[in-house]
C-alpha cells in the first residue's frame, strides 16, 4: 500500500445525465476510498477521491473513461487537502453546486 494521497478533480464531458455520481461513488467504495463527487451547474463532475495514493491513481484511470454513456473529454487537477474530504470517512454524492 503507498501513501496516502488526496486528489481533487474536475470531469468535463458529457458527464451528467449518465450515472456519473453513482458509478464514482460505487468505484470509490469499491476502493474504499473518502472523499465525494457532485454535479456542477457548468455541466463538469466534480469530485475529491482520498486514501492510499495507488488506489487513488486507479480511480482517477477509471474516471477518464467513465460509465457507459459517458464521453470523458479531459479531467482537470486542482489543489486539494485533507479537509476537502467528509470528515464523517465515508464517500458521499453531494448536491449539486
Amino acid at each position: 500500500m503507498t501513501a496516502s494521497k488526496t486528489l481533487h478533480v474536475l470531469i468535463h464531458g458529457r458527464v451528467q445525465g449518465v450515472g456519473f455520481r453513482a458509478w464514482t461513488h460505487h468505484q470509490a467504495e469499491l476502493h474504499g476510498l473518502k472523499g465525494w463527487v457532485r454535479n456542477r451547474r457548468d455541466g463538469a463532475v466534480e469530485a475529491v477521491f482520498s486514501g492510499p495514493g495507488d488506489l487513488v491513481e486507479v480511480v482517477l484511470k477509471a474516471c477518464r473513461q467513465g460509465p457507459r454513456g459517458a464521453v470523458v473529454e479531459r479531467v482537470e487537477q486542482l489543489d486539494s487537502d485533507e479537509s476537502s474530504v467528509n470528515p464523517s470517512g465515508r464517500f458521499k454524492i453531494r448536491e449539486t453546486v
